[in-house]
């Protein structure tokens, strides 16, 4: 990996490598940052490679939706703190028709990555977004976390707290929303005793970094 392959999770510059000044990776327009990079390999070693790095849960719906698969994931982070956000991608068939593309992002606050994927200027949800009844629910370890609506462009997009850290899910059309019409459940990979077979496909062109 090299330096160009990182970029700034909330706008996607370029960003400037640690220095004999400062210890952070840094955005021209947003200052210090987690810097993000693609996880290359779409297998079992790349997932490997997520779970090792990440300091956030790494989530996932399982099972997943008729038809969907696996495609890409991302970190936010470097190596000496770790990812301090994590995206999973996947792609399938829409409900209501035509392709539909999901973006799963877990993060620490301040990071802005989902707030970025969301089409927002973040960094997080937004004073008033966590408010009033949840529109929607995930299931985790036979727990329940409530998911709020956020206005975004051209697309669905959800935010609640999951594990101490937020969690966004955004949805390509608008439409595929309608997979939170009832509770997902969700695997966070990074638990122990986990073999899932899960099926890749080509990388989303949804995916950040």
């Amino acid at each position: 990996m090299t330096d160009t392959d990182l970029s700034c999770p909330r706008c996607g510059s370029h960003v400037m490598p640690p220095s004999a000044w400062s210890s952070a990776w840094r955005c021209g327009r947003h200052g210090d940052v987690h810097p993000l990079r693609q996880v290359r390999s779409l297998s079992r070693e790349g997932l490997a490679d997520v779970v090792r790095h990440a300091r956030v849960p790494v989530l996932l719906p399982w099972p997943l939706p008729g038809g969907w698969l696996v495609t890409g994931f991302a970190l936010a982070g470097d190596e000496r703190s770790g990812a301090r956000g994590c995206v999973v991608a996947l792609s399938g068939p829409n409900p209501v028709g035509g392709l539909g593309e999901m973006l799963l992002v877990s993060e620490e606050m301040g990071v802005g990555l989902g707030a970025r994927c969301a089409g927002l200027p973040g960094p997080d949800a937004g004073e008033g977004v966590v408010s009033g009844p949840p529109v929607a629910w995930v299931e985790l370890g036979n727990h329940e976390f409530p998911l709020w609506h956020v206005d975004a462009p051209g697309r669905a997009a959800f935010v609640g707290e999951v594990l101490a850290s937020w969690l966004w899910i955004v949805l390509w059309p608008d439409t595929a929303g309608t997979l939170l019409v009832e509770p997902m459940t969700l695997r966070d990979l990074r638990d122990p005793g986990q073999d899932l077979d899960l099926p890749f496909g080509a990388r989303s062109p949804r995916l950040p970094g």
